[in-house]
């Protein structure tokens, strides 16, 4: 608007611009995470194509665009990119504070575009949590990104207008629980082996107890809807408990929620990345351990690493690296959309593995190699394995990839289209238009209308309203649903066949079902289903336009998958 483009690109191509070249933005991003790792530029590659094979399981882009977490995530991949930067020990002065004032800018970013950003950093904070109490990094390096941490989220708040939620995010907690911790345990890292592991017990103790205390303290003071909701689908998540609320339910349906299937673990299998993951994954670990096991019994941080010692676990960023990929991938087996967090990331760590002389250096020094010299043969592999990785990725792929280019049609649904067509040059310019959150979602991008909700799945508020929207394939009465509507103002309300007709599915996850429990509507007694309702479903019922429907409703626009109903502000009775 400011420059004028509007003039010359639609609004709705520049969004879609601006979303792919944040996704150019993130793989560069990892690119250069991965180059800076390896010291190689042939990992950044690596990793690149290991990321464009394995698409699917690394971006939301080609499943939706119009998501935050495709605008927020390229710049989380920016913040650990500067963090791996940062972590490095033999970076120069200049080059780390370059890290340091890009760790803060996406760090910022990031938090300012997600509101579940604090999640994410979160569980990268215990990761460096742990790191510092088991002396794998320096604690100057901890301290500075708390710092950073602290400072974005202070400034997020504000721009957020006082959001409480962040008051009470487990970020938050996090850094108080650390800093005090660190305050009453000022000789933790001293002693011998067994008085510095129970320090270290205490001390994750006292942190995480402090943290804990923190929150519920904030929580009574501030209370915040969407941390209550949170914990509630958690605890049905993990059948801690039983609940038939829409909201809640409604929520678990989402794939992303979902435990992923043995396709995900498949088709990294396919690509190659799985295999060489574990064995990068394994040896960093176990070398990890060696290093902690050394820290514990007193032995010092070592500023200067050859490559003929063989300790690949004593890099403070290749340490971080492995942390984040346990972390992300436990919640991965979990919950399906923490992919999207991890598989980047296993895309970093072995590309870094296999194209690094020192991964292969720390096994011939395990395995005593005497034949062959280990420095000579690590530094072969090193180039060797990587090469051969991307002569097969290049084999295998990329003739699906360039017949996917190749083949590209535009994405059209007539019904769809034709719906917008109707709503830009029919529906009064202040009309407010109710429907499913996607359809709105499309509507507000492609139209600009106002809509009664969005696709955001963690303002309860707007779950609820969804919820009073989705009455309209309830088995309820005509009047019922008029007055939930007008009590959003409502001008018209849209109702989609493929929701109203949708066929049974094996978990329950119908919109239909959902709000016929919700309502108990219906009840199940030895395999069978009971209604309880004495209206029909309204969704079908309205579609025969007979009173005492056609009072309160009339329909002003249909086709086969959209029917348009105008909600009268005047009520006329007809018999």
């Amino acid at each position: 608007r400011v420059s004028g483009g509007q003039d010359y690109v639609e609004p709705v191509y520049f969004y879609i611009g601006a979303v792919l070249g944040l996704q150019a933005f993130c793989v560069t991003a990892l690119f250069v995470c991965s180059w800076m790792m390896s010291g190689t530029w042939v990992a950044g590659v690596l990793t690149v194509s290991w990321y464009l094979v394995n698409r699917q399981d690394v971006s939301k882009v080609l499943q939706a665009v119009p998501l935050r977490d495709n605008w927020a995530v390229p710049y989380f991949s920016c913040q650990v990119a500067a963090l791996t930067g940062f972590l490095i020990t033999n970076m120069s002065s200049a080059a780390e504070m370059f890290c340091s004032l890009t760790m803060s800018i996406s760090t910022f970013t990031f938090l300012l575009l997600w509101e579940h950003a604090h999640y994410v950093l979160f569980v990268q904070g215990l990761c460096l949590l742990l790191m510092d109490s088991l002396d794998l990094v320096p604690q100057k390096k901890t301290d500075h990104v708390q710092k950073i941490y602290l400072s974005s989220l202070v400034l997020v708040y504000l721009f957020h207008f006082q959001n409480s939620c962040l008051l009470s995010s487990p970020l938050l907690s996090l850094l108080i629980g650390f800093m005090l911790a660190r305050y009453f345990q000022r000789r933790m890292k001293m002693g011998p082996f067994v008085a510095r592991l129970l320090k270290l017990l205490l001390h994750l103790h006292l942190v995480f107890t402090c943290g804990i205390t923190f929150s519920y303290s904030m929580k009574k003071l501030l209370p915040a809807a969407g941390s209550h909701l949170l914990l509630k689908v958690l605890e049905v998540k993990f059948g801690l408990k039983a609940t038939s609320d829409f909201v809640t339910n409604f929520l678990l349906c989402h794939d992303e929620l979902q435990t992923p299937g043995q396709d995900l673990f498949l088709r990294l299998t396919q690509t190659s990345l799985l295999p060489f993951y574990i064995l990068v994954l394994s040896i960093c670990l176990l070398s990890t351990l060696q290093t902690v096991y050394r820290r514990l019994s007193g032995q010092p941080i070592s500023s200067r690493l050859r490559l003929e010692d063989g300790r690949i676990g004593e890099r403070p960023a290749v340490v971080y690296h492995v942390f984040h990929s346990l972390a992300f991938g436990f919640l991965t087996l979990v919950f399906d959309g923490m992919k999207y967090l991890w598989t980047p990331y296993v895309c970093v760590l072995t590309a870094f593995g296999v194209c690094s002389p020192e991964l292969w250096m720390t096994v011939f020094k395990w395995l005593k190699l005497k034949s062959v010299h280990p420095v000579v043969l690590s530094l072969i592999l090193s180039t060797a394995v990587p090469t051969i990785i991307c002569f097969s990725l290049w084999r295998e792929f990329y003739p699906r990839v360039l017949s996917e280019l190749v083949d590209l049609q535009e994405f059209c649904e007539p019904d769809l289209l034709e719906l917008i067509n109707w709503i830009r040059s029919r529906a009064p310019a202040a009309a407010v238009f109710a429907g499913s959150p996607q359809l709105l979602g499309t509507i507000k991008l492609c139209s600009g209308s106002v809509v009664t909700s969005l696709p955001i799945f963690t303002d309860v508020d707007l779950l609820r309203r969804t919820e009073d929207t989705y009455q309209v394939y309830a088995m309820r009465s005509a009047e019922d649903v008029y007055k939930r509507l007008t009590a959003q103002k409502t001008s018209y309300v849209i109702i989609e066949e493929s929701i109203c007709n949708e066929v049974w599915t094996q978990n329950g996850c119908r919109v239909k079902d959902l709000l016929d429990i919700s309502n108990r509507h219906v009840i199940h007694s030895k395999g069978e289903m009971f209604s309880l309702s004495k209206h029909g479903r309204f969704c079908q019922e309205i579609k025969m336009d007979y009173s005492p429907y056609t009072n309160y409703f009339t329909r002003v626009f249909w086709n086969r998958s959209y029917h348009v109903y105008k909600v009268n502000s005047v009520l006329s009775f007809q018999f």
